[in-house]
């Protein structure tokens, strides 16, 4: 009897890391539905809710962030990452992990530290078209390197052997059909019958500046019958956003949705917009959307190139290395999106660029058609047929080969 594949996700903090790794997760399950899989994160992020609420392990360790802000405190990094990779060892070890999986963000490198400690086999993957400082360390521990995005080799150590395999994306979006989808997405959010819909869309924790000028923009096109606005606010800003919408006359309080609606049924739905904390199904968020605003992560350019979604991205200003403006251009550059600097990120800058876009279908078309999906698609199982093949070879490294 063969031992089933048992594989250890690093991912956390942010959903842009956790989503990939649930992806490929799922890629795992479908080659072998045996396969034991889990994950190392930390206390800090997103992966205590959204990995146990996937069905999978969560294991914590003591890590902090790789961060210049934490002043005096970043000189107990080293510490940090001796005492969490040890955990991570030990976790190894009770799962009888076969490979290590880093899919960046801090919470991963204790994992690759883990696998060197342990002697076991790893593999990176960088989803940022400039890598972030957790993934320049964790390339220095592990000969096998996986990047979303060409452009990430020239910036990562190591990079000429690293394997361009697409970002992981959950399988209901790299088999979308937005058309076949769009009633019931439209049923799903309750959008008045002719209206277009804008979908402002700030990651994982909402955006406090998309959200302002979304209001805005609500405030202004009130009493439109043509255009509705889904804002997803984060559940933290869910109820000032909505009452901003009521004075604004945009967004009256009401529950039209059913009890057992999951979208739908908390919104605070109006003429024009309604507010939502989260979205627990992209697929019909994107099969509702004609437009979508929102920020510049690595999962959301590959979601967006793939399911074909026409968008305006307000890259955060303050990622490490600026990436999110790097990952936007690979859109914006393709004629797929507009790239608008945050600070200029206002309800009249935004009606500027969305009032003569939606007023030409023909145009969102061809700016949905622009986008290279590349590998992305496919990358969750690209990326599950690297780590099955390490998991058959011997715990030293090899050379990679893509």
């Amino acid at each position: 009897m063969r031992t089933p594949l048992s594989v250890v996700i690093g991912a956390g903090g942010t959903g842009g890391h956790i989503y990939p790794g649930l992806a490929l997760a799922e890629a795992l399950r479908r080659a072998d539905p045996d396969a034991v899989i889990s994950f190392i994160g930390t206390e800090r992020g997103l992966e205590t809710t959204l990995i146990p609420a996937a069905g999978y392990r969560l294991h914590t360790v003591d890590m902090i962030p790789f961060d210049p802000a934490l002043g005096a405190k970043r000189f107990l990094l080293p510490a940090a990452l001796l005492r969490s990779g040890a955990q991570a060892r030990s976790v190894l070890r009770t799962q009888k992990a076969q490979v290590v999986v880093g899919m960046g963000g801090y919470p991963s490198a204790p994992a690759i530290v883990g696998a060197k400690m342990a002697g076991l086999p790893s593999v990176i993957h960088e989803s940022n078209a400039v890598p972030g400082r957790a993934n320049q360390f964790a390339a220095r521990l592990t000969e096998h390197l996986t990047v979303a995005f060409d452009g990430s080799r020239a910036h990562l150590s190591g990079g000429e052997r690293a394997r361009t395999v697409g970002m992981p994306i959950a399988a209901s979006l790299a088999a979308l059909d937005r058309p076949a989808l769009r009633e019931e997405a439209r049923r799903a959010f309750g959008i008045p019958d002719g209206a277009r819909v804008v979908l402002f869309n700030g990651g994982s924790l909402g955006a406090a500046r998309l959200t302002a000028a979304a209001v805005g923009l609500a405030a202004r096109w009130r009493g439109r019958g043509d255009v509705h606005l889904l804002i997803k606010t984060g559940p933290a800003a869910l109820a000032e956003t909505r009452r901003k919408l009521i004075d604004a006359g945009a967004g009256p309080a009401g529950h039209p949705h059913g009890p057992g609606h999951s979208q739908g049924a908390d919104a605070g739905v109006g003429p024009v917009a309604q507010a939502v904390p989260y979205l627990d199904r992209m697929d019909l968020a994107y099969a509702v959307a004609d437009l979508v605003v929102c920020r510049a992560g690595s999962a959301t350019i590959a979601e967006l190139a793939t399911t074909g979604v026409p968008a305006v991205l307000v890259p955060y200003p303050h990622a490490p290395g600026d990436h999110q403006t790097h990952n936007a251009r690979v859109l914006s550059d393709a004629g797929a999106a507009h790239l608008v600097p945050d600070a200029e990120t206002t309800a009249d800058r935004l009606a500027d660029i969305l009032d003569p876009l939606l007023a030409d279908p023909a145009r969102l078309a061809l700016m949905g058609r622009a986008a290279d999906p590349g590998h992305h698609a496919r990358a969750a199982d690209l990326l599950a047929e690297t780590v099955i093949r390490l998991a058959g070879q011997p715990t030293t490294t090899r050379e990679f080969t893509s």
